[in-house]
C-alpha cells in the first residue's frame, strides 16, 4: 500500500491521462503469492482517485467476494483470468470510474516494505482471537490423524491500542479472517487493511523515512523489484521524490457503503443476510459461493456514490 503514497505526488505530473479532470485512478492488489493456489487470487483491492490540483485522495476498499456476472466469478479473479486489463474493465463496470493504473504486489512484498521502514504503528480498535489463521506451507498437512487439522493453523491475539508491528505481525493484522466477533467480518477486515495504509502513510511521513535520502533512494531502490505495473519504469525515481511534496493529509477513506463500516445484519425471519451499505450476502446464490452482490440489482447507486466521493 506504500505504493499509493509514492505514486501520489508523480502523478500529478503525469500528462498521459484525464487532463481535463485532474484526476488519475488506481488500483493496488494485494495477492497471496505462493501460499494460496491459484497465487495470484486478490486477497487486497483498493481503488484510489487522486486530484492532481488539490492533492486530494479518496482511497475505496472493494471486497474480494463481489460477484460480477460479466465474470461469472468474484471480483479477485479478475486479475488471475484477465491481468491488468481484466482488472481496469470490471473496476469500472462496478465504480463507473476509469482506472489508469495497476500496482500488484504480494504479501512478501508487504512485509519488506513495513521491514525496511523499521515497523509501523497500528493502531487496534479491538482486542481479538483468530484461533485459525492459517500456517502456510501446512494446507495438506494430515497433522497425525487430528480430525480438526488443528496443526494447520496457528491462534493471534491482539490487545485493543497501539501496537508496533513488524511485516510479519501487520501481515496477520490484515489478513486475519477468522476472528470472534465483530472482527471476523470481511469488513472489519477492510477496516484493518486501511489503518495499515494510512500507518505506512504516517511512517513514510515521518521526519525518520521522509527527511533520509538513504531511505528515500532505497525506497525508490526496492519498488520495482516488488511490484507489478504498468508504469513506466523510468518514472519511479521522479514519482519517489514527488513523494515528498505529496498532500498526505488530504487522504479520504471509505469501505464500499458510503456511510462507514458495513456491519452483517442477518435475521432468521429473513430470507437474505444483508450489510447496512451497497452490498448484500445472498443466502442462496446460483455458484454456489458466498458472494456480495449490489442491493439495487445494478451498480449505478455505488457509481453515484463514487462520483459524489471524488467531485
Amino acid at each position: 500500500m506504500l505504493v499509493f503514497f509514492l505514486v501520489g505526488g508523480y502523478l500529478a505530473s503525469l500528462p498521459r491521462v484525464n487532463q481535463d479532470s485532474g484526476r488519475i485512478n488506481f488500483v493496488l492488489l494485494g495477492i497471496s503469492g505462493n501460499d494460496q493456489k491459484p497465487s495470484d487470487l486478490t486477497d487486497t483491492i483498493f481503488f484510489a482517485s487522486f486530484n492532481k490540483f488539490s492533492g486530494k485522495t479518496f482511497i475505496l476498499s472493494l471486497p474480494r467476494d463481489i460477484w460480477l456476472d460479466s465474470l461469472r466469478a468474484k471480483i479477485n479473479t479478475a486479475y488471475h483470468y484477465g491481468g491488468f486489463s481484466l482488472v481496469k474493465s470490471s473496476i469500472q463496470e462496478i465504480l463507473g470510474q476509469p482506472v489508469h493504473y495497476i500496482f500488484v504486489l504480494d504479501f512478501e512484498g508487504f512485509k519488506k516494505i513495513v521491514d525496511f521502514l523499521g515497523g509501523i504503528d497500528i493502531y487496534v480498535e479491538r482486542t481479538f482471537d483468530d484461533f485459525k489463521y492459517p500456517i502456510p506451507g501446512k494446507e495438506n498437512d494430515e497433522c497425525a490423524g487430528d480430525k480438526e487439522f488443528k496443526c494447520r493453523f496457528e491462534t493471534l491475539h491482539f490487545d485493543a491500542g497501539w501496537e508496533k508491528m513488524n511485516g510479519e505481525r501487520a501481515l496477520k493484522f490484515v489478513r486475519s479472517r477468522n476472528a470472534e466477533g465483530d472482527e471476523g467480518t470481511d469488513f472489519a477486515r477492510n477496516q484493518r487493511q486501511q489503518k495499515f495504509l494510512l500507518a505506512i502513510k504516517d511512517k513514510i511521513s515521518s521526519p525518520q523515512v521522509s527527511l533520509s535520502p538513504s531511505k528515500v533512494l532505497g525506497l525508490v531502490k526496492i519498488l520495482p523489484s516488488l511490484i507489478k505495473t504498468d508504469l513506466r519504469q523510468e518514472e519511479y525515481f521522479n514519482f519517489g521524490l514527488s513523494f515528498l511534496r505529496f498532500d498526505s493529509q488530504r487522504i479520504e477513506t471509505q469501505l464500499l457503503n458510503g456511510s462507514g463500516p458495513l456491519r452483517p445484519l442477518r435475521s432468521e425471519a429473513s430470507s437474505e443476510a444483508s450489510e447496512a451499505g451497497f452490498l448484500y450476502h445472498p443466502i442462496r446464490h446460483s455458484s454456489g459461493q458466498w458472494v456480495l452482490v449490489p442491493k439495487s440489482g445494478n451498480w449505478e447507486k455505488v457509481k453515484e456514490f463514487v462520483t459524489g466521493e471524488i467531485k
